[in-house]
């Protein structure tokens, strides 16, 4: 007896012709795609419609279209916008600069160098990234009022000079260990120091690591809002988180056109250095920690 062939469960089989499989996928990535995309085209779309409309439809294009809204929250109260994404962009690079030295200083001695306790102080800090920050919150802010720091960018920039975020640390490391050591011993024989090693050999080989380090300090650091709002009191030195948050009122008054108009040119920094440093990293994700 001849075996018969199984018949599928759910009435015909599934197609194999490679081309609807293609159109599938692309089908199911484009709707994910726009589940994703659909909240801030939305914000974009209610950041030209007036705020009496803001919440009218669930229409991307706006039906009334209007541009006030970007001049009405450009100024906000006796400030405007401009002073504020002046403070985050000097808050945000001086926090680039400081992680991706400090950070990458560190990283270098923990893949290169030979000292005592190097594997313990290197759990130690990978340790840290299991405490919550919220539980250093009120320690951070005693030490800083002692050396009365308070209402200064000092409590947001300095620690990033102190290689304090260990995720780019250990990123880094994954990445030097995978450099051959051989790079390292013709450095030396050329007369080549630690100093001389890291600055000629491993930081121009460690640029992806290096760019995607800035491209994640860039994104946090703007989107932060908690720091600033512990120690930036004055108006002045406001960030641009802390400028959204100047457009909601708890008595129901808030300004939501403006709102969304000021939320749609925040995102524009952001954009334009992911654009930037897009393969950066993507190298750096995609080469870190492999042998």
């Amino acid at each position: 007896m001849t075996a018969l062939a199984p018949r599928p469960l759910f009435g015909r089989r599934r197609s194999r012709n490679p081309l609807v499989i293609a159109l599938a996928r692309h089908a199911l990535l484009l709707a994910i795609l726009v589940v994703i995309l659909y909240p801030l085209l939305w914000m974009v779309g209610a950041s030209f419609r007036p705020s009496n409309e803001a919440f009218g439809t669930l229409s991307v294009w706006p039906t009334h279209f209007t541009t006030e809204n970007y001049t009405e929250g450009w100024s906000l109260g006796n400030l405007n916008f401009s002073r504020f994404f002046l403070n985050s962009l000097v808050i945000t690079l001086l926090c680039v600069v400081g992680n991706v030295v400090a950070c990458s200083m560190a990283a270098y001695a923990f893949a290169r160098l030979s000292f005592p306790l190097k594997r313990t102080m290197f759990a130690l800090m990978l340790g840290t990234m299991l405490l919550p920050y919220h539980v250093t919150l009120v320690p951070q802010y005693v030490l800083f009022n002692e050396l009365a720091w308070i209402n200064t960018i000092l409590p947001l920039v300095v620690p990033k000079f102190l290689a304090t975020d260990a995720f780019f640390i250990f990123l880094m490391v994954q990445f030097i260990r995978t450099l051959p050591q051989e790079l390292d011993d013709a450095a030396r024989l050329d007369g080549c120091g630690h100093v001389g090693i890291f600055r000629r050999v491993v930081l121009p080989l460690a640029i992806p690591a290096l760019g995607t380090t800035a491209l994640f300090t860039f994104i946090n650091t703007w989107n932060d809002f908690l720091g600033p709002l512990l120690y930036l009191v004055r108006p002045e030195t406001w960030t641009v988180a802390q400028g959204l948050n100047g457009f909601l009122d708890a008595t129901g008054e808030s300004a939501y056109g403006p709102l969304f108009a000021m939320a749609t040119l925040s995102l524009a920094p952001i954009v334009g250095f992911f654009l930037a440093a897009q393969r950066l990293l993507i190298e750096g994700i995609a080469t870190s920690g492999l042998k």
